[in-house]
């Protein structure tokens, strides 16, 4: 096996959005080609509802699909397709946004709120794509036992199990729980775009120490190695995916090709034809 080496890390930092939710954002604007087919990542990590039970009202997306994962919480949705429900501890929102979707997520009061939304980037034949919804439960979630190690297949696969089969992005997420000390080697494909998301706890890779809510690219391989600190166990999750290499022009909630393509989204949204269905909510 080709180890892969780290070639960048980008540390979260406190920001706001929605209708005023405290969050830690990741990856955004200045890392889409180095991370590319993956957009943005931000985390919610907080024991205090008073940091996002504001929400995000509604809101459009275009171009792009959203995954939401929490490890601990609760976050009520509804969309423009009739979908409404709750994502509890240990489920996710596969959401595809394709030609255009309204939606709202509005986190309820928890003990903890953990756990991250990623924008995957679709490509130049899908961006119109009709939008579609996938609820992703606890029972759709294998989980592997390796060594020491507890492996939960999102999407992807991980020791001979599959997760969720992504309509567009043959995406990979894998959540990874590591006790204190331990190392883990995981498998990857050579040709896809490979990075770590730290959500609990620190590393050491290649003698590097690394804190809490970093993100870590890796180069070229065809496999990572993680080790926990000594100190504290670790979480992290394992995103991979085939770059796109394709030009991105990103406007708000809105990512397309060109800055005509954004030009022409936001002018739907301001004369009504932005959704191409009938909105039933």
């Amino acid at each position: 096996m080709k180890h892969r080496e780290i070639v960048k890390t980008v540390r979260g930092f406190r920001a706001v959005d929605g209708a005023g939710v405290s969050l830690v954002r990741v990856l955004g604007n200045r890392d889409v080609y180095d991370f590319d087919p993956f957009l943005m990542l931000d985390s919610f990590d907080s024991t205090d509802p008073a940091d996002y039970t504001a929400g995000f009202p509604w809101h459009p997306h275009r171009g792009i699909e959203t995954i939401t994962y929490l490890i601990s919480g609760k976050i009520e949705h509804m969309d423009s397709l009739g979908n409404k429900g709750t994502i509890e501890s240990g489920e996710s929102q596969w959401m595809t946004a394709g030609s255009g979707i309204l939606h709202q997520e509005m986190p309820m009061a928890s003990e903890r709120m953990l756990g991250f939304q990623l924008w995957l980037n679709l490509p130049k034949a899908d961006k119109m794509a009709e939008p579609s919804y996938l609820g992703i439960t606890p029972d759709m979630i294998p989980v592997i036992e390796a060594d020491r190690a507890q492996v939960r297949v999102l999407s992807g696969g991980y020791g001979g199990v599959s997760g969720v089969l992504p309509r567009h992005i043959q995406a990979g997420i894998l959540d990874v729980s590591l006790p204190k000390g331990e190392r883990i080697t995981l498998p990857t494909k050579p040709e896809e775009t490979v990075f770590a998301f730290l959500i609990l706890g620190d590393v050491v890779i290649d003698a590097h120490l690394l804190s809490e809510k970093t993100a870590i690219l890796f180069g070229a391989g065809d496999s990572v190695s993680i080790e926990a600190t000594p100190d504290r166990d670790l979480r992290f999750i394992l995103f991979s995916g085939k770059a796109l290499h394709e030009p991105i022009s990103w406007g708000g909630p809105i990512v397309m090709n060109t800055r005509e393509e954004l030009d022409l989204a936001f002018e739907e949204l301001r004369n009504g034809t932005f959704i191409k269905r009938n909105p039933t909510l």
